[in-house]
């Protein structure tokens, strides 16, 4: 009996091992844990730096102001006696609402450099001023000027002395300069120089240009002031052609003949006068209607070359011109 229980025993441990026997119950897999996932470096973004913002004038490297006398605006514009003025005027940038200071001319030639009258109201050629005035800020700024005038005999000349007035101009009426002699001789010249400092292309930054009494238009005809401004108008551009696309010319007037007034001057002004700016840098066929004196284009001139303001220019009445430049 034993032997057959051990018979059996070892016949089912063989079918137990046998190929295609059932197998026991799989094992449940084992839980694996999932890796973290590896932190990914993101790159630091780049900062774009904002645009330099848009100078409100342009940094001009040179600006020439000539000035004539004694004309409204209606009569510089709309009269055929000026057709180079009008074709300037219609081109680049006319100033429509632009007014001089007061009556008479010294007045507003001293404004145009000093930011004041300083108390004068005549023609006097003895009122003499101590005050800061734009050259001092050009020249300690590191640039150039010069003031050319018809018909003055020699440089540095004081007094009238045939077609050439005193009063039309008003850098020698500044101790700075007119105490200065070496300073005086350097700055202060005849018209006829400027034709050699073209030919030379030593054209200073600033420059200040009058006619003499005939063709600036206080004793004759404004047509003859046309045809003046006709010749130097085609040499200043040709000079520039040839040596700076960075420039400024402003033809404008001393004052009118009307007592109209703007931007906290007197109610009796010194008139609406026609002012024209030719750059590359002014938008073509434009007209600027806000309200300007004379005090805004020495204003603007020391805004385009980081200059302190000087009197009325930093008068909040007194507005920048900045609607021109493209």
């Amino acid at each position: 009996m034993k032997r057959l229980l051990l018979l059996l025993s070892l016949i089912l441990s063989a079918c137990a091992f046998a190929p295609g026997a059932p197998t026991s119950m799989p094992l449940p897999p084992t839980a694996t844990s999932t890796p973290a996932p590896t932190s990914t470096l993101t790159p630091t973004s780049t900062i774009t730096p904002s645009p330099t913002p848009k100078p409100l004038v342009p940094n001009f490297e040179h600006i020439v102001v000539i000035v004539f006398e004694n004309t409204e605006f209606e009569e510089a514009i709309e009269s055929d006696a000026m057709p180079t003025f009008k074709r300037f005027a219609s081109d680049y940038t006319l100033l429509t609402q632009f007014y001089a200071i007061r009556h008479p001319s010294l007045p507003n030639y001293l404004a145009m450099i000093g930011g004041d009258t300083f108390g004068i109201d005549r023609n006097c050629e003895d009122c003499f001023i101590d005050a800061p005035i734009l050259p001092d800020l050009i020249e300690q700024s590191g640039r150039t000027w010069k003031t050319y005038q018809e018909d003055m005999p020699r440089p540095c000349f004081f007094g009238t002395f045939g077609a050439y007035a005193q009063n039309h101009n008003p850098f020698n009426y500044f101790d700075s300069i007119r105490l200065d002699a070496a300073r005086c001789e350097r700055t202060i010249r005849p018209f006829t120089d400027l034709s050699a400092d073209l030919a030379a292309g030593a054209l200073p930054n600033f420059v200040f240009i009058t006619p003499n009494i005939c063709n600036i238009g206080h004793d004759c005809w404004i047509g003859i002031s046309d045809e003046w401004l006709g010749a130097q108008m085609q040499t200043l551009m040709d000079y520039f052609s040839a040596h700076s696309q960075s420039f400024l010319i402003v033809l404008t007037w001393d004052e009118g003949d009307s007592n109209a007034s703007c931007c906290g001057l007197p109610e009796s002004a010194g008139g609406r006068i026609a002012t024209v700016l030719i750059s590359p840098q002014v938008q073509n066929g434009f007209e600027d209607d806000t309200p300007y004196t004379l005090y805004s284009l020495l204003k603007t001139i020391a805004e385009a070359w980081g200059l302190r303001y000087l009197g009325h220019a930093a008068d909040e009445n007194t507005a920048l011109i900045v609607k021109p430049w493209k």
